[in-house]
């Protein structure tokens, strides 16, 4: 048996006895779904510059070049769907073998492919948010609007400033969100985190929570992360084929 199988065979034991699951997923488990990793050369946030919170807050130019970027950035996912790795973590959420998802993306695939406990460190791009009355609505109106006009929407129902329902840069993450993941992490027994880098904090800190507090991690990413070195197995092979493959060796236990 290869390494890379033993390995998956072994997470795999893991996963069907553990009490308390737990999947931290970044970009790259989207990137099998076309999205490009926008933080990767080339990508549209090394072409543009930030547009900070504070700005978006209190500049019209500042709106409009945020609207500008968001726009590109929903021609590349607008149009993504779930692949495997997002159906097989919605499975096993269904089976009863995972608490849930903690995610830094914004795509809202996991939710697509069938996922209901999932918490967005980030905020979701499928809707957009007025920061003057709250209201939530869903994305594409604002998208298309823009795009027709190439003006920066507003509000419907009080005209106020609207933007993407994320967290944009200089924005503090959602308290409520981020002490759920907290406290997930410190609950859990196993934890795998699928395709995030792990170097952007705070999202970054749920692992070593989870790993302080006594789980097993499992780091399955392409590259090499700083939790590495400190993890139960770490494997590399895509991410959706592992998963899969994972789900497999569970399933038959």
């Amino acid at each position: 048996m290869s390494q890379t199988l033993s390995g998956i065979e072994e997470v795999s034991g893991w996963l069907a006895s553990a009490r308390s699951a737990v999947v931290l997923t970044g970009a790259g488990i989207s990137t099998e779904s076309g999205i490009p990793d926008f933080r990767s050369p080339g990508g549209v946030w090394s072409k543009y510059r930030t547009v900070f919170f504070d700005e978006f807050q209190a500049s019209e130019s500042a709106r409009y070049e945020y609207w500008r970027q968001k726009c590109e950035l929903h021609r590349q996912f607008g149009d993504a769907q779930p692949n495997a790795g997002h159906r097989v973590l919605a499975k096993w959420e269904a089976d009863g073998r995972l608490r849930g998802v903690i995610t830094q993306n914004i795509d809202g695939l996991h939710q697509m492919a069938g996922s209901r406990r999932v918490l967005e460190l980030h905020g979701t791009a499928r809707q957009a948010l007025c920061l003057d009355c709250q209201a939530r609505f869903d994305i594409e109106p604002f998208v298309a609007q823009f795009l027709a006009e190439d003006r920066v929407p507003t509000c419907p129902q009080c005209a106020g400033r609207i933007k993407h329902a994320t967290v944009s840069f200089g924005q503090i993450l959602p308290a409520d969100v981020l002490e759920e993941a907290a406290r997930w992490s410190e609950e859990a027994d196993l934890m795998l985190a699928i395709g995030s880098s792990l170097v952007v904090t705070p999202a970054a800190d749920l692992p070593r929570l989870a790993k302080q507090s006594g789980a097993r991690l499992v780091i399955v990413n392409r590259d090499e992360t700083p939790l590495d070195g400190v993890a139960d197995a770490v494997l590399r092979d895509p991410i959706g084929q592992v998963i899969t493959e994972i789900d497999s060796f569970a399933t038959a236990k």
